[in-house]
């Protein structure tokens, strides 16, 4: 099983001053961008505080607590990675309502993700330039909104009414309906959401030059993906997370044209693998399985599940971490040394 916990804890944990400060010299661009994609709901977003001097900034922990030196310059300043740039878009549902919130080298801003630790790692191990693409949006779930093509509906029974519902499948509306009843649908369907977060990515890509300064020719690399805290509300929802996350990588592969892409996804970082509880066992067993060659051998060496709870500085997903910026830090720098241990090992 590709599972990063214990050991990547005590690295990333500020000990990740083995990653170098980063190259200022631009990007070779006679090679093609090696884009990564990141997608999820609302950890994926920027949530990590930054300015202050209280524990859980990130000036804090750079600046007081010596943690990840990698960032600062001599003079203190924020470092900028030049050769990798951040691109992050949003909107709410299908194609056609996009929101361009970041275009920009790699560097801090007011707030941080996990493309901070996610693009040191890549922009130091791969030669190429890298582009970071976020589509994603908060308050969305994998067996509702982002739920991707293939998937059909089901029964279950809800362990709260002892009702049996039928759950839609992609395309479908609305999320469920009783057995026996006539479904009712309303102006949302299942999958929208991813519909709406691949076509805003495919905009960038169809413009690459207007974001990556130089570039004409892309390679889709690898795909991230932190999310869960929906589906851990919704006991059929999370029932099929395993499914719907294999569907997931595969639709995301196709849609892409990236068939070798590698995928990385996150545990929610609460759930203690020693002691899960509710429907936060369903998600945690779902992502560590993807990436377990006993459980899915079609998925080997493709995949890799990062298990956060080790890495994360407490509060929950539902809370964003508190803010903690060392979560975020934490969390991305353990998710980009997995990609990158991937890429490697694909070579």
């Amino acid at each position: 099983m590709t599972a990063y916990s214990q050991e990547t804890a005590k690295r990333a944990k500020g000990v990740n001053d083995l990653l170098p400060d980063p190259d200022p010299r631009p990007a070779e661009m006679t090679k093609p961008v090696k884009v990564f994609i990141l997608m999820g709901q609302s950890n994926m977003l920027e949530m990590g505080k930054v300015a202050g001097d209280t524990d859980g900034t990130l000036e804090h922990a750079v600046k007081q607590e010596g943690l990840y030196p990698f960032l600062i310059d001599d003079a203190g300043k924020w470092n900028t990675h030049a050769d990798v740039r951040n691109v992050a878009v949003m909107g709410s549902g299908g194609p056609g309502k996009t929101q361009f919130r970041i275009n920009a080298w790699l560097t801090v801003g007011n707030k941080i993700g996990v493309e901070q630790g996610i693009g040191h790692q890549l922009g130091n191990a791969l030669d190429e330039p890298v582009l970071l693409l976020k589509s994603a949006i908060g308050n969305r779930s994998l067996g509702w909104d982002l739920l991707p093509p293939g998937s059909s509906s089901y029964e279950f029974v809800d362990p709260k009414d002892g009702k049996t519902y039928i759950y839609a499948g992609y395309g479908q509306s609305p999320d469920r309906w009783e057995k026996g009843t006539e479904p009712k649908a309303i102006n949302w369907k299942a999958g929208l959401q991813l519909d709406g977060d691949i076509a805003r990515a495919k905009e960038v890509l169809n413009d690459l030059g207007k974001y990556y300064p130089g570039a004409n020719e892309y390679e889709i690399a690898g795909f991230f993906w932190w999310q869960g805290d929906k589906d851990r509300y919704n006991a059929g929802h999370a029932s099929r997370y395993e499914q719907n996350l294999v569907n997931l990588i595969a639709t995301l592969r196709k849609e892409f044209n990236a068939p070798q892409a590698k995928f990385v996804c996150a545990t929610l970082g609460q759930t203690d693998r020693d002691n899960p509880t509710g429907n936060e066992k369903y998600l945690l067993e779902a992502k560590l399985a993807i990436s377990d060659p006993q459980k899915h051998p079609e998925l080997q060496g493709t995949v890799a599940t990062v298990y956060t709870h080790p890495l994360s500085m407490g509060s929950s997903s539902n809370a964003h971490y508190g803010n903690n910026a060392k979560t975020y830090m934490n969390v991305g720098l353990a998710m980009g040394e997995a990609m990158v241990k991937l890429l490697k090992e694909q070579k």
